[in-house]
């Protein structure tokens, strides 16, 4: 079986030139070792808020080490330098706009600005991409989703789609910690089905 491989980059001119910490990679990493029950490995880049560079790194994960899922922090806002988005979008072979707008309606949840945030999710040949912000409780919010205080889930976090979308994308099948995130997939695409 195909082991899951997912690619993370980080694109922040500040942390290039060492005045900012990079939190975005180490957040990412961290949030996925305990979210995924599934054995997985990871490639990491930090690269600076660059067009092309974006482009290349995302096609260099996708293309050459065939990366199932690309995570992008960063450069997702309306600064002229947030080139984020423009970047994936260039390199996509379709977009999924459903999660962009679902990435906003949790964030709106927290925070008035996240009006203001532009992040994309495209496929690249076999391949799932998604943009997400720079901050570190942005990132693990959007993943989880927005809860009640006793711990209801009110909108479902990003997370919660990812499995099913590689699995139709021919990727290896993904499971989570459902006490982190629990993965929906339509009952047919579930383990130990024999329709899988």
């Amino acid at each position: 079986m195909d082991i899951l491989h997912i690619g993370l980059i980080s694109i922040s001119d500040r942390a290039i030139n060492g005045t900012y910490q990079d939190l975005g990679i180490s957040t990412l990493e961290d949030w996925l070792n305990t979210a995924l029950i599934t054995p997985f490995k990871m490639e990491t880049r930090l690269i600076p808020d660059e067009k092309i560079m974006i482009e290349d790194v995302i096609c260099e994960l996708v293309d050459n080490l065939f990366c199932h899922l690309v995570f992008t922090t960063g450069g997702t806002g309306p600064s002229l330098r947030d080139v984020t988005p423009e970047a994936t979008l260039a390199i996509a072979d379709r977009e999924l706009p459903g999660f962009g707008e679902q990435m906003r309606q949790i964030s709106l949840k927290f925070v008035p600005t996240a009006i203001l945030s532009r992040q994309v999710a495209v496929i690249r040949k076999q391949s799932l991409i998604v943009n997400f912000p720079g901050q570190p409780k942005s990132i693990k919010e959007i993943l989880e989703g927005f809860k009640s205080e006793d711990g209801t889930l009110i909108i479902p976090g990003i997370f919660a789609a990812i499995p099913y979308a590689i699995q139709l994308l021919n990727g290896p099948y993904v499971e989570t910690n459902p006490i982190i995130v629990k993965s929906f997939r339509p009952q047919r695409f579930q383990a130990g089905n024999i329709n899988n």
